[in-house]
């Protein structure tokens, strides 16, 4: 195999750069987005910025390529970029309205690209004629995946009136500041090439030479895993801004990826050349098992139902072909074995490993001790040749939350306070590792860490990560069947030196965080449930998604569930409640634990593992602009989960607020009545 891609013939780009066209400016205003779809070319002041009209801040993901846009997995996504776009109360930018309009960049304002790992985004604004993407700040995994398709991006406003004017810029421009291996992939237009480059050594690995110095735990984790320059797996230590590849020791990916990247795996390398090393591969059916349940007529007139067969279907022979494990769905009934990021650390994850996952929530995992990252369909691709992915060492952020938490605090609403703060709504957070660390945490179950790492992919950071301890070793022997001297040998080291450096320190009172919502458009959108200034009547609850779907967050669901049941209560007839599972083994906790009993007699309805309405996928998803959904899971980005208003809280809060027919806290029977009057 890799003799056959070292025959590919790679060259560099041009060292010069000029782009011949016209320049997309994503505004607040509606208005002046159609202008330019028109043929309007906005005029724009890059020497007095205030004068401009407001860009567009927060642009994600999701408004780029919406969830059922991704079921395409070729240059058909050209038709699709912005279709999603939020600005005001309207969609300004309809399918087939840039590709062929001349657009070769395209300028917004903070936090580009926020959210999912989807390198469709990317891909589809390539293939619609973006070459440059131009914004304040952008979000990690958005530009590398930018990088690796070979799209330029730039925090450069001035940029705009050469563009303009036809001038033509060096290329070295767009990889000033880049580390040394991010320059030469840009200079090589992409991560294949770079890698084809590199092995025919035109391209090279720069050496770490970083001397021994105090390390925080993330920092000693990818040091062990760096590749030397003598070919051999791990570097006496790493310091921000290090560039290498670091060797995995588990890659996965899902159906939404899975056929995209096998795409370009049988067309650059081979169809018959084997993946590298694939029992250290898995794949996951976990997306759309419940697609067919939600999928408008108008979708399905697109034919997106077939398409989405279709990705099953690719990723399931790509899987069978190259030998690799597929948790898939379940035979006997509707659903899946479970969420890739809740198998991952329910049955693989060890401390001290470095895991990638095809998803920006990778960093679950992160809850034991592990560097786990969320990589796009381009690395995912590259990591099956050569079981490595590159790595820029981030900077560290330290979240520190003393003392002991209230009762009905959870570790959603830590997170919600974290999203809501200045220095991470800023984009001060943006690619950094967040370590949590404190008495609160210390006191929190592997699963509620699990929140917590799994949520720092909306911080916007590279990942999250407790070190392990004594409830690690716990979770290992009991969830995992780990002798506990084993489990105990995996933590050596596995702790931050005491003099570790980090950029910045954040520290809350856990005492003084009370449950809190993300009022809908975003999760930073974070207040405190007593601060709401009218009571907020809702349709749906949902309590689900690999954040809200472990083991500990049924057990909340059914604490609540339970007290109401003894007051004569059940969920209001008002509302729909969904309790969906991460995985068959929370499903069968539950089970022993007699919760399904209680779900049920109080008017949950239960549905089997999947993402789901996470991802506008399955039950639980609004169908109407003004219905009002309150949701467990991670995000609530316009349009991610039907066109209604979501809020979003911790297990606990949905329960109680599902009884209650509207927003309220919940308090323990014996504390005060669980509805309030």
């Amino acid at each position: 195999m890799i003799r056959e891609v070292a025959n590919e013939k790679v060259e560099k780009r041009p060292s010069r750069v000029r782009l011949n066209g016209r320049i997309l400016f994503l505004t607040e205003d509606p208005s002046l987005i159609q202008r330019q779809l028109a043929g309007e070319d906005l005029p724009w002041d890059t020497a007095n910025p205030q004068n401009n009209p407001k860009l567009r801040d927060d642009i994600s993901t999701d408004e780029i390529t919406p969830a059922h846009i991704c079921f395409f997995f070729d240059e058909t996504l050209g038709e699709f970029p912005y279709t999603g776009l939020k600005c005001g109360a309207e969609l300004p930018i309809a399918r087939g309205a840039l590709k062929g309009a001349g657009f070769v960049a395209s300028v917004s304002g903070k936090r580009r690209g926020k959210g999912s790992s989807r390198e469709q985004s990317p891909y589809a604004e390539l293939c619609a004629g973006i070459q440059l993407v131009i914004a304040e700040n952008i979000e990690r995994i958005y530009k590398q995946n930018c990088q690796n398709l070979g799209v330029l991006t730039s925090t450069d406003f001035t940029l705009i009136d050469r563009i303009r004017s036809g001038e033509e810029m060096l290329l070295s421009e767009f990889t000033r500041g880049e580390d040394e291996i991010t320059r030469q992939i840009i200079e090589y237009g992409g991560l294949f090439k770079f890698n084809v480059a590199r092995l025919q050594g035109k391209a090279f690995l720069p050496p770490i030479t970083t001397r021994e110095r105090p390390m925080n735990l993330a920092e000693k984790i990818f040091a062990r895993h760096m590749l030397a320059d003598s070919g051999q797996v791990g570097v006496r230590a790493v310091k921000p801004g290090d560039a290498g590849f670091a060797r995995t020791d588990l890659r996965f990916s899902h159906e939404y990826v899975t056929p995209m990247a096998a795409i370009f795996f049988d067309r650059l390398v081979g169809r018959d050349a084997p993946v590298n090393d694939p029992a250290s591969v898995l794949c996951f059916r976990d997306h759309l098992t419940f697609l067919d349940e939600v999928l408008s007529e108008q979708k399905r007139k697109m034919g997106l139902l077939d398409l989405a067969t279709q990705l099953k279907l690719k990723q399931g022979d790509f899987a069978s072909r190259k030998g690799i494990r597929l948790h898939g769905e379940l035979k006997d009934r509707k659903g899946a074995e479970g969420i890739c990021h809740s198998v991952v650390l329910e049955t693989y994850a060890l401390p001290g490993q470095l895991i990638v996952g095809s998803d920006s929530h990778t960093p679950h995992s992160g809850a034991i001790g592990c560097v786990a990252f969320g990589i796009g369909t381009t690395d995912v691709f590259n990591s099956w040749i050569t079981k490595d992915v590159r790595v820029r060492v981030p900077e560290s952020l330290k979240i520190v939350i003393r003392g002991k938490k209230r009762d009905n605090v959870t570790a959603k609403d830590f997170i919600l306070k974290i999203l809501s703060l200045d220095y991470v709504r800023s984009g001060q957070a943006l690619a950094k590792v967040v370590e949590y660390a404190g008495e609160a945490i210390s006191q929190l179950s592997i699963d509620e860490r699990a929140t917590m790492t799994n949520m720092a992919a909306e911080i916007g950071g590279f990942t999250g990560i407790v070190a392990p301890d004594s409830k690690a070793v716990e979770f290992l022997v009991e969830r995992r069947g780990i002798e506990r001297h084993a489990a105990e040998a995996m933590l050596a080291g596995l702790e931050s030196d005491p003099e570790a450096e980090y950029t910045h320190v954040i520290e809350l009172d856990a005492d003084e965080i009370s449950p809190m919502i993300a009022a809908p458009g975003d999760p930073g959108n974070g207040k405190y449930i007593r601060e709401l200034d009218a009571q907020v009547p809702v349709e749906i609850a949902y309590g689900g998604t690999c954040t809200a779907g472990k083991n500990e967050d049924m057990d909340m669901y059914a604490r609540v569930l339970s007290d109401a049941l003894e007051q004569g209560k059940r969920v209001a007839e008002s509302v729909q409640f969904f309790i969906q599972f991460g995985s068959q083994e929370t499903r069968e906790y539950c089970r022993r634990r007699g919760y399904l009993d209680i779900f049920h007699r109080a008017g949950a309805r239960l549905i089997e593992p999947s993402c789901g309405a996470c991802i506008n996928a399955g039950p639980g998803v609004s169908n109407r602009p003004d219905q009002v959904v309150i949701s467990a899971q991670n995000r609530n980005f316009p349009g991610r989960s039907g066109p209604g208003q979501m809020y979003l809280a911790s297990p606990l809060t949905v329960a109680a607020t599902a009884v209650a027919g509207h927003i309220v806290e919940y308090e323990s029977t014996g504390q005060r009545e669980l509805i309030s009057a």
